[in-house]
């Protein structure tokens, strides 16, 4: 944290990696940027990254500066000890305070902090690659305070806020959500280096957390806890999810965790969160939609954009379209990767989320991700609307998620992955007969019916479509090769 406000506050942009990334997925990444600096651990519990850093140094010639954080004299070679360079940092520090006003190091630091710019590039986030592979999306100071101040604001954070920080570093969750919004509004952070179910619990009882936001998969983690009953977590104020859709059932379960609760859209690209449920929502209100827009980041309902870079035509409410944002948190860059950019924020600067919604009285409602879109027999089908059917058999189904596989005479077909509850079991058979209770063109072909906790999640725990779509195909070649797909 303190590198990165530190680099924040001289003009140098940080891109922080997941530490469950393997070497080949890290050296991806950085050659997408070609930064001039890595900095890396040691020797933890979860793996020993000094093996990372050496092929780090192997594969990207571009790095100049390896940090490494470990005491000096245990850093590889080439690297220099984090605890090195503080050290020193902290004789320049005192050698500043007692030279005259001119001297050397105060003028380069008041030189490199008159450079910046609310505007210049500030943090680097790769996109959660869903429906593709990770992009490195570059977000200015102005996106991110703009994103501090509308946060805040919504949920109603402030001086007395103490935010549980328990996701992702490598996410907009972790960071500007989390983690700078509390301190913009000068609150305090409750900082887990990593998801832990159990040591969230204990911190919010230990350090009375009065918010706690997670994707709704980490809730379900820690009220599975045998012993989650034990727990004091009664100085929680207010609990934010976010990321996918819930049911009822689900937010009933969560209005016990906190008097106050509530959800809204949130993007790599925009920064963090861009709508926001009221607070004096019902559960229903925040099950119908995820919330409404702020004036400074205004949401349009659009039909694609042009062929020539403009924004397509705004629809009307209650038409389904593309969900699209404008305004000061809009990101200002795929780094290196201009023609993604001009695919993703139009010449007049609207960004197209990639989800589909429409605007409705109790405000936005999504409706697929517009990459997800399944073409059957000439419909549209929109994934969240099987998924639902589905779901609904909540004593036995924990999840669902549905993808299109190319099919010679629908098109495309269908391809459902239920994972069953623990301790539930359910057959095809019944699969069939519940799918009855929606049009036909939206049942699927093909189920595959999954252990619990079997759902493939990709590096934020929400559900990783691209790999779903390979092993539908998969499972298809198998079909066809018995000729039970394509007729």
């Amino acid at each position: 944290i303190y590198l990165e406000y530190a680099c924040f506050k001289i003009g140098v942009i940080c891109a922080p990696l997941d530490l469950r990334l393997k070497a080949p997925e890290v050296i991806r990444s950085l050659n997408l940027i070609k930064p001039k600096g890595f900095a890396f651990l040691g020797k933890t519990p979860v793996a020993d990254f000094s093996e990372l850093g050496k092929a780090v140094m192997e594969n990207c010639p571009y790095i100049e500066h390896f940090i490494q954080f470990v005491p000096p004299g245990e850093e590889i070679k080439g690297a220099v000890s984090a605890f090195t360079i503080a050290a020193e940092a902290r004789k320049l520090g005192e050698e500043a305070q007692t030279a005259p006003k001119s001297s050397t190091y105060l003028k380069a630091l008041k030189d490199a902090m008159a450079q910046i710019n609310e505007n210049d590039g500030a943090l680097v986030i790769y996109t959660t690659g869903s429906t593709g592979l990770p992009k490195p999306a570059l977000l200015s100071h102005r996106n991110i305070t703009s994103q501090n101040m509308c946060l805040g604001g919504g949920f109603g954070m402030g001086e007395n806020t103490r935010m549980l920080v328990n996701l992702p570093p490598s996410h907009v969750g972790c960071q500007t959500e989390q983690l700078m919004t509390t301190f913009f509004w000068n609150g305090t952070n409750i900082i887990l280096h990593i998801f832990d179910a159990e040591k969230s619990l204990k911190a919010i009882q230990d350090y009375k957390a009065t918010v706690l936001g997670q994707i709704p998969a980490l809730f379900a983690m820690e009220w599975r806890l045998p012993n989650y009953d034990e727990y004091d977590l009664s100085s929680l104020e207010f609990a934010i999810y976010g990321g996918q859709q819930v049911s009822l059932e689900f937010l009933k379960k969560l209005s016990t965790m906190a008097p106050r609760f509530g959800t809204g859209l949130g993007l790599t690209e925009t920064a963090g969160f861009v709508t926001y449920t009221p607070p004096d929502a019902t559960l229903e209100d925040i099950a119908a939609s995820i919330g409404y827009d702020m004036p400074i980041t205004p949401m349009t309902i659009r039909k694609p954009m042009n062929p020539d870079g403009t924004a397509g035509e705004e629809l009307p409410d209650g038409e389904i379209g593309e969900v699209c944002f404008s305004g000061p948190q809009i990101f200002i860059a795929y780094v290196n990767n201009e023609e993604a950019y001009k695919a993703t924020v139009s010449k007049e600067g609207i960004c197209y989320t990639g989800d589909l919604g429409r605007k409705t009285d109790k405000g936005l409602q999504l409706v697929g991700r517009s990459k997800l879109v399944i073409k059957p027999k000439g419909y549209q089908v929109y994934p969240a609307q099987v998924e639902d059917h589905f779901c609904a058999l909540k004593d036995k189904v924990a999840s669902c998620a549905v993808v299109g596989v190319e099919h010679e005479v629908f098109s495309e077909g269908i391809v459902a992955f239920i994972e069953k509850k623990p301790g539930a079991d359910i057959s095809i058979d019944e699969l069939e007969r519940h799918a009855k209770g929606i049009a036909s063109y939206m049942r699927p072909l093909h189920y595959v019916i999954l252990e619990p906790g079997k759902m493939p999640l990709n590096r934020v725990a929400k559900t990783d479509y691209m790999l779903l779509k390979k092993i539908a195909k998969e499972e298809v070649e198998k079909l066809r090769a018995q000729g039970l797909w394509d007729k």
